[in-house]
């Protein structure tokens, strides 16, 4: 008897989403399984006391650390993924980021497959995923095969002011790759509105390049996909001998179902998919599915991120938009050196520095957000076993986490800081992230050749088991410094090009479908 599927996705991030998008056309039935339910429009998407102190989009579960402390994480449930509420920064890997990099803190290993065979893929991402820039300017962008689908974005007299100075002082600041449907050349006609409510909010009017927006509504108007949401998948089944996975087990409000299909894609998130396949052990898959190398939940990665309320105390900063350069001067570095990437980040209001500092007096908040200009800085975090996801005794997710790679990150911000000082900036607040900030999440099930040290070959196929593929971040054998949301979508697109040709799907039979 045959399965009922072909394809089942579990999940809808830029992985599920996007390989969905590149399946829809191809007739094939597919099934999608999303734990939580669509983003409701409403007010509560653009309120800072919701979105950034009570957390209303992000999940009520409670995690553990290693030492067994509980937290609460910034994992986002529904349609869409974390891209829900992400802040679009969709930046390509460097070209060396696919190489070996040794730091002072340990190796940045190289990856099994090279940038060449990702570069159209990133392409069509870009396309997608509505990413706004200009080549040319950003010194250690790779080699591109053709301009952004989209022009960069315009910049508000404040940060215009600010990207010339830097320019002045030999930074070569770029104007950062956004992924927004803003169109300059037809604003009546484009979504965004460039308000400041787009980094870290989800969007009130579907403007931002969410894997949602960008790909999912589009594969659902094929009639061969379904989408199913509040569908949590809990367990993979197998054949007798544990080479194929036969079905999925899925908690629908509060029902068991299963889900047959030929071909099972996970895609929840480098955390939750490295813990479904731990849950999926078996008698041939005693210690988790695909996981006889025992890397499956290890080398868990989230970079070095902190942010910076840069305050200029005799210049005020009217801007709406903040988020629209970078700087990657200091992205690879030297030994000893600042390492590592740098960009604007949303703007800060009164609101979001009141949720953040409750008790701070408003008209001192008031001034700061007046002032202030904002800034985020990202390292590399490194490769480590033991730090991983394992499943604690009561059923709970334990995240294993201490932070690698710091040292360079605290030279980048301290460096930063007296470049901000030569341009007037005169008080400068830094907060870094701690374990609960998952939202780049990478590494779980490590991408490699031997599978003795990998859990996935470099088709995404997990080693051990013919039919089952993993397509988000888990696969990530390293970090870089970079947002990882562009890499996952356009990997998801060279998994689902692999994967129509195990199907048999033409190009002329696609397009047909089309």
């Amino acid at each position: 008897m045959n399965p009922a599927y072909d394809v089942i996705i579990i999940g809808t991030g830029a992985g599920g989403s996007t390989l969905a998008h590149s399946l829809a056309p191809t007739g094939k039935k597919i099934l999608i399984l999303e734990r939580g339910e669509h983003l409701m429009r409403s007010k509560d998407n653009w309120d800072p006391e919701k979105v950034f102190r009570r957390e209303i989009y992000h999940t009520q579960e409670k995690w553990l650390t290693k030492e067994g402390g509980e937290f609460r994480p910034g994992q986002t449930y529904l349609v869409g993924g974390n891209t829900k509420v992400f802040g679009a920064a969709l930046l390509r890997l460097r070209q060396k980021d696919f190489e070996e990099i040794v730091y002072e803190d340990g190796i940045s290993p190289a990856w099994p497959i090279a940038y060449e065979e990702l570069e159209p893929h990133y392409q069509e991402a870009e396309r997608l995923y509505f990413v706004h820039g200009e080549r040319g300017e950003d010194p250690t962008e790779p080699p591109a095969s053709k301009p952004f689908p989209y022009p960069k974005l315009s910049q508000e007299p404040r940060m215009r002011e600010v990207f010339n100075q830097l320019r002045g002082l030999g930074i070569q600041a770029f104007h950062l790759p956004i992924g927004v449907q803003r169109f300059e050349d037809n604003i009546a006609g484009s979504p965004c509105i460039r308000c400041n409510t787009c980094d870290g909010f989800p969007c009130l009017v579907n403007a931002k390049g969410d894997a949602e927006q960008a790909c999912l509504i589009h594969a659902l108007r094929h009639p061969n996909v379904t989408l199913l949401t509040g569908a949590k998948a809990e367990k993979l089944e197998t054949n007798d001998s544990g080479t194929r996975v036969t079905a999925a087990q899925v908690v629908i409000r509060g029902e068991i179902k299963r889900f047959e299909a030929e071909t099972i894609v996970v895609s929840a998130g480098s955390i939750n998919s490295a813990i479904l396949l731990l849950k999926s052990n078996t008698s041939k898959h005693p210690n988790g599915l695909a996981n006889s190398s025992g890397l499956v939940g290890r080398n868990y990665m989230c970079h070095n991120n902190s942010a910076m309320l840069a305050i200029d105390p005799f210049k005020k900063n009217p801007t709406v938009f903040q988020k629209t350069f970078g700087v990657n001067d200091f992205y690879f570095g030297k030994s000893g050196d600042p390492i590592g990437h740098i960009s604007l980040i949303g703007k800060a209001t009164e609101g979001i520095l009141k949720a953040e500092k409750p008790f701070a007096p408003r008209f001192i908040l008031k001034f700061m957000a007046e002032h202030s200009m904002d800034w985020w800085f990202q390292t590399e975090d490194l490769p480590r076993k033991e730090n991983g996801v394992v499943l604690a005794p009561d059923g709970r997710i334990r995240l294993n986490w201490t932070p690698a790679n710091r040292a360079p990150h605290e030279r980048l911000i301290r460096h930063w800081k007296k470049i901000l000082w030569k341009i007037g900036f005169r008080v400068m607040l830094t907060q870094s992230m701690q374990i609960n900030a998952v939202a780049h999440q990478v590494g779980t099930c490590v991408m490699g050749k031997d599978p003795s040290r990998s859990v996935l070959d470099t088709d995404n196929r997990a080693h051990e088991v013919e039919n089952l593929y993993v397509v988000d971040g888990s696969f990530f054998p390293s970090a870089s410094a970079v947002n990882p949301a562009l890499t996952i979508a356009a990997n998801a697109l060279r998994v689902g090009d692999l994967l129509k040709r195990k199907m048999g799907v033409s190009k002329e039979a696609e397009y047909a479908k089309n």
